[in-house]
């Protein structure tokens, strides 16, 4: 997308933010839902397409321009993002990356204009950070896959049109190397779901288990046709979808920086706004710093991911980065806020318990430094 296009739509997007999202906080809250004419809005945006190729009606944006848009997201109700997060991401970008010319053709084209959701069910009961340990069973049937097992957490399962589906279909392979992706269509039976979790934060976001029971697939529905690669497949993804993540937690740590702020100016104590007091003004500085760093790491990380770089270590950095200084962001706004911010009255109250899972989904605080420190003691020599 030429620049001037590109602005026009971050334009677009922050006033879809100010003047349709943010007034509308409290109803998804109260609510506990998205409302639809605000998810039909969000469709006749593009907002589905953003990642999605233009040659398949997607707006073909770079990662560097997903990021600014997620960014825009960030500043506001969690819930709205995740409405589109999945299509945008691991839904879709495993077909997008790694599948056949037919299933880019068959399957895109419908998750770019939001007629369908696309939902990535990968975690297990057992399976959560070791991605590899999968026990969903795959079993090949002649030209089928019979599917036997249950996926925990799937965000946007009951709203999914099709699933992309992390199974074992190589049961003499251990490991990643047995792990096949399937494009599965949601109304396919033998599919049915648990009830929707109820969560510490994130109103408005849908997750439940998705079971599947003897479920038939056309072996043709693997991605890229080829069994046992969809752990490569879920990693690729993952490394994108982890920089998405890392702009949205910067996005949250800026709105919780105007919202100290605001707060710092207009709250009144021994006769003067409190942020003439120099404890609260080192609190505002501090993320001050934190949105600020966060906002470089993602710009740099995406710039390099975008220019084909090996960057999944610094990707991990970043992800870690963003999404333990947005916690701190929210824990000092609360601070703040002194007693009002432990009151639902308050949005900050709010946003703290929303941004405590920013450091668990697309792998865990624990997992990224994992990831930075073996990088790094790799290229020293040491085999871990």
């Amino acid at each position: 997308m030429d620049s001037e296009t590109f602005s026009l739509l971050r334009e677009t997007v922050r006033r879809f933010v100010e003047e349709r999202l943010i007034p509308n906080e409290d109803r998804v809250e109260t609510e506990d839902a998205v409302p639809a004419e605000i998810i039909q809005a969000m469709r006749e945006l593009g907002l589905f397409g953003l990642s999605v190729p233009e040659a398949y009606g997607g707006l073909g944006l770079t990662m560097s321009e997903e990021a600014e848009v997620i960014y825009e997201l960030g500043r506001t109700s969690f819930a709205y993002r995740s409405v589109i997060g999945t299509t945008v991401g691991i839904g879709s970008q495993g077909i997008v990356m790694d599948g056949t010319e037919a299933q880019r053709t068959e399957w895109l084209p419908r998750l770019v204009t939001g007629e369908m959701m696309a939902s990535f069910a990968l975690t297990e009961p057992g399976a959560g950070s070791d991605a590899a340990a999968v026990q969903t069973s795959a079993t090949k049937e002649g030209d089928f896959y019979r599917i036997n097992g249950t996926k925990r957490y799937i965000t946007n399962a009951p709203r999914a049109g099709m699933f992309t589906v992390m199974a074992r279909s190589e049961p003499d392979v251990q490991g990643a190397a047995g792990i096949s992706a399937f494009i599965l269509p949601a109304d396919t039976p033998g599919i049915s779901f648990g009830k929707n979790d109820k969560k510490m934060g994130q109103k408005g976001t849908i997750t439940c288990d998705v079971i599947f029971d003897d479920v038939m697939v056309p072996a043709r529905n693997i991605i890229g046709g080829v069994p046992g690669r969809g752990f490569k497949t879920a990693m690729k993804v993952l490394d994108r979808g982890r920089i998405h993540m890392s702009a949205l937690a910067t996005g949250m740590s800026h709105r919780l920086l105007e919202e100290q702020v605001r707060y710092a100016v207009e709250r009144k104590q021994f006769g003067q706004a409190i942020g003439a007091f120099q404890l609260i003004q080192g609190m505002i500085a501090d993320s001050r710093v934190d949105a600020y760093a966060s906002r470089l790491m993602v710009t740099d990380v995406a710039r390099r991911f975008d220019a084909g770089e090996k960057v999944s270590a610094d990707v991990a950095a970043t992800k870690y980065f963003t999404t333990e200084a947005v916690g701190r962001v929210a824990d000092r706004a609360v601070q703040i806020h002194g007693g009002a911010g432990y009151m639902a009255e308050y949005k900050v109250e709010r946003f703290y318990r929303d941004v405590r899972l920013l450091r668990i989904y697309e792998g865990t605080s624990q997992i990224q430094q994992t990831i930075i420190a073996k990088a790094l003691l790799r290229e020293s020599g040491l085999n871990c």
